[in-house]
């Protein structure tokens, strides 16, 4: 016998069904009958063999011809039990008299543990479905060796998406991963059941023809969750910096407090509280504008001099020259937070030495 699936679909009154292209030789009724899935080999007689009336085909609804047995070359339309998960593309295999039933069980999954190595899983990742064994191979290999960075996959599946594959991948977002809380669909129809769980469970499906209109999908819908998780994080995270106030150029001691400044180590930002540890790590406000040569900017790096407002909304009655002076070097507010919220959206915008500073503040700021 020479067999391939072609397609697992459920049918009313039938229930799940695979159809099957029998290229040379026979199927009966009653073989028993083995097909490859991802969770190993099943065995399962055949209760029906279906063909559509002349002139139809397979896949349009009509009253199908029951036959006992048929001949290569033709398509038809297989009934038995637990076939969900059957696969498309892989060989159909019967058991027959004299046949070792655990032989015919590793013939029909040789091409499916050959390519174990390239079709493994990681723990948190999208779910990825192909119309194909081989299609499948290309767009994993696509996903991890050519996309940068690579797009983790967490479950992999053939053919038509169903419920069960919307189900699966629903547990990303339980386990706080939303983004990969998506199925990678290519070349594979979507069941209409599976497009409303997809709703209700918050699951996103792409579809696409072309494996790089996938990854274009993706990765556009990544650049956007993560430009939304930064401006989220923006309020949180704080960038180090250690300065110094320049008492030739103090231009309001009171709130709004305007100074010159020098950025010893590390970035000042736009909205960056600032204390003064050696005082007990006295508040002295937030950053609410930084100025170099008369122009705005959002930060000024170590080693420039620049003048900068500092707004004290919970004491405005603080002063320059009364509480601290010049004397006193005034340092980032960092905590465990703000550092975490640096690592997640920011890590690209730190250099090394950045990072030197914020291990350095964590002492000050008694961080573990």
């Amino acid at each position: 016998l020479q067999a391939t699936v072609l397609e697992v679909k459920a049918i009313d009154g039938l229930g799940m069904t695979v159809d099957v292209l029998v290229v040379n030789g026979y199927l009966r009724e009653g073989d028993k009958a083995v097909f490859c899935t991802l969770d190993g080999p099943i065995v399962t007689e055949i209760r029906g063999l279906l063909t559509p009336p002349p002139s139809r085909e397979m896949r349009v609804k009509s009253e199908y011809i029951h036959h006992k047995k048929v001949k290569g070359a033709l398509g038809v339309k297989v009934i038995g039990n637990n076939l969900d998960k059957v696969m498309a593309g892989t060989p159909v295999m019967i058991v027959g008299q004299g046949d070792e039933e655990e032989d015919i069980k590793a013939e029909v999954m040789s091409d499916l543990t050959n390519l174990e190595d390239k079709l493994s899983t990681d723990k948190v990742g999208v779910l990825v479905q192909a119309s194909t064994l081989g299609a499948l191979e290309a767009l994993l290999q696509f996903l991890r060796e050519e996309t940068k960075p690579p797009i983790p996959v967490s479950a992999i599946g053939i053919g038509t998406i169903q419920k069960r594959d919307i189900t699966k991948i629903s547990v990303m977002n339980e386990k706080g991963h939303s983004e990969y809380a998506t199925v990678l669909a290519f070349d594979v129809d979507v069941s209409r059941e599976a497009r409303e769980h997809a709703q209700e469970m918050g699951v996103r499906i792409m579809t696409a023809d072309i494996i790089y209109h996938l990854f274009d999908q993706f990765t556009r819908f990544m650049e956007e969750l993560n430009q939304r998780r930064r401006e989220e994080a923006a309020a949180i995270a704080v960038f180090p910096s250690i300065i110094k106030i320049l008492p030739q150029h103090v231009f309001n001691q009171k709130d709004p407090i305007i100074v010159g400044i020098e950025i010893v180590e590390g970035i000042l930002k736009v909205g960056t509280p600032l204390c003064i540890p050696a005082l007990g790590g006295l508040h002295i406000g937030v950053v609410s504008s930084i100025e170099a040569n008369g122009q705005e900017k959002e930060t000024a790096r170590k080693g420039t001099s620049v003048a900068c407002k500092i707004v004290n909304e919970g004491n405005p009655n603080i002063t320059y020259g009364r509480q601290f002076d010049a004397s006193n070097m005034l340092y980032s507010t960092v905590s465990r937070e703000s550092i975490d919220a640096l690592k997640t959206h920011f890590k690209d915008q730190l250099e090394n030495e950045d990072w030197r500073l914020v291990i350095k503040l964590k002492k000050v700021f008694n961080i573990i």
